[in-house]
């Protein structure tokens, strides 16, 4: 099947689920749902392009089982959040925005289905892969998508146990991970996108893999991840998150330019 035929069958795909999220939205007024389907999204969207891929077996399994784990992984994180929490801040502070307008919710949901076709392009180059044989960039892709996903999943169980504790609410985290960096989960989440383009490498269309980590660069640091969640820390800690954005440095984990109390961090991703 033509490559660019798979991608629109998986746009079509996620914009069902989506809408199917939007109406769950609209009954439970969460907005944050969102998130945990784009996870899910993609991780169905990389088996999809797999299956369907003209590629060699080995490339397309890798494909399938590396993504379809993150995917499963971070989407249970999402929707164990979405499910036991209230609405995210940075939500709120959309829907209020918004004041409630369904219509806009709705294409801000359309506009996320789009985004998982954007960021389905690395599995693409996978799928259509011809290297028949294992190669060092497998085992460099497999080895890079160990270290990022472990690396994130640890990064979420140390915020998920802190939030967990109701003596946290107001404070920033700094112990773990986070006294590395201010989002070492959207480091590691970056960082696993460099995955698929060790495994796309001798595919036709090796280029578009490179989508995947430049594209997550510029969403994290410019457009949905940090900017919206630095901004819902300073509604809420003020003062202390300021301090934090001093001597914390944004997403490449260094030490800290100096010595900070011990706390914890509300709200991210």
């Amino acid at each position: 099947m033509n490559p660019w035929w798979m991608l629109a069958i998986v746009w079509s795909l996620a914009a069902l689920m989506m809408t199917c999220g939007w109406l769950w939205q609209r009954r439970h007024r969460n907005i944050g749902i969102v998130d945990a389907l784009w996870a899910g999204g993609l991780g169905a969207a990389a088996i999809v392009l797999a299956w369907m891929g003209n590629g060699a077996p080995l490339p397309r399994i890798a494909l399938a089982v590396l993504a379809g784990l993150w995917s499963a992984r971070l989407a249970l994180h999402l929707w164990h959040r979405v499910r036991g929490e209230p609405e995210d801040g940075r939500y709120q502070h959309l829907r209020a925005h918004w004041q409630g307008h369904q219509g806009k919710i709705f294409v801000f949901f359309q506009l996320q289905a789009l985004l998982v076709a954007l960021f389905a392009l690395p599995f693409l180059a996978v799928a259509v892969n011809p290297n028949s044989s294992p190669t060092p960039w497998l085992f460099a892709g497999i080895a890079i998508w160990i270290a990022s996903v472990g690396g994130e999943a640890i990064a979420d169980r140390q915020l998920a146990r802190f939030r967990a504790d109701p003596g946290s609410k107001g404070k920033t985290f700094r112990d773990g991970l986070w006294r590395y960096s201010r989002h070492p989960n959207y480091f590691f989440e970056w960082l696993h996108w460099f995955a698929y383009v060790a495994l796309a490498l001798g595919s036709p269309l090796a280029w578009l893999a490179w989508s995947g980590p430049l594209v997550m660069f510029v969403f994290l640091r410019w457009i949905s991840g940090i900017p919206y969640t630095e901004a819902q820390a300073l509604r809420t800690r003020g003062d202390d998150y300021r301090e934090y954005q001093r001597s914390t440095p944004m997403l490449l984990p260094w030490f800290p330019r100096k010595n900070t109390p011990s706390a914890s961090l509300g709200s991210d991703r």
